[in-house]
Formats: structure tokens, sequence, C-alpha cells
């Protein structure tokens, strides 16, 4: 009976790990998603990504793009945008990203992402950190 027990244990366990690699997958594809409409100028497509509560802030796409150039220029220009930790906390997905901006300059990111009633993940918030490097 133990044996089952454990065995029922580790599918279940496995089932959510798999989950969850699912879904930090599909946030990172959405970050990504984000970062080509701006490498693009694309400040329609770009706002699309981001979630409903930085939308109301930034009511329309030209408004989210003069903000994300003006502040996160090294999210909005960069050499390198590589994927890190990622972590999956009361449902919300935090992604890390090391970032290298267009001047050389390395940049710590952590995203946000939350699932929406229909079933997608939008960018809830995006910290920007110089990186410490030594």
């Amino acid at each position: 009976m133990r044996v089952i027990a454990l065995l029922i244990a580790f599918v279940i366990g496995s089932s959510a790990l798999a989950y969850a690699a699912d879904d930090v997958t599909a946030g990172q594809a959405v970050i990504r998603a984000q970062e080509e409409a701006f490498s693009r100028d694309d400040a329609a497509a770009a706002y699309t990504f981001a979630a409903p509560g930085i939308q109301s802030w930034y009511r329309n796409p030209d408004a989210f793009m003069f903000m994300v150039r003006n502040g996160y220029a090294p999210v909005y220009r960069h050499r390198s945008f590589e994927f890190g930790l990622s972590r999956i906390v009361d449902g919300k997905i935090t992604q890390d990203v090391q970032i290298i901006d267009a001047d050389g300059v390395a940049w710590d990111a952590r995203y946000t992402l939350e699932p929406q009633p229909d079933g997608s993940l939008k960018i809830s918030a995006c910290v920007l950190l110089k990186a410490v490097t030594s």
C-alpha cells in the first residue's frame, strides 16, 4: 500500500513539475515576443503583452512605448537578453533576465507574469536594476 501511495505522489509531483515547466516556457515566450516587438518599434504588439493593470496606467500603445523608451532603455534596446532563474509563486511567474544594453552595461530585470481569465499570460511588472559586477 505504501508503494502505491508513493507511486501516486511521484506521478502527481511529476505532473506538477511538467505543468510548471510549461508555464515558465510560456512566460518566456511572452517576454521574448514583447522584446521582439520593441526591437521592431511595434508599439501595438508590445502593448498586447502588458497586463490590464499596466494598460490602465498607459492607456494606449504609444504612451506605453514612450514609457519603455524613457524608463526601460536596456529592455527597449540591447546587445543581449538572456533568461535566468524563474519561479512560480501563488500562480505568478517571476522570470529573471540578464541584459547587456546598447552601451555594454549589464542589467538585471525581473519580470512578473500573471495568468489572465482567458488563460493567457501577461506581463504585470518589470523591475530593472543595474547589475552588480565585481
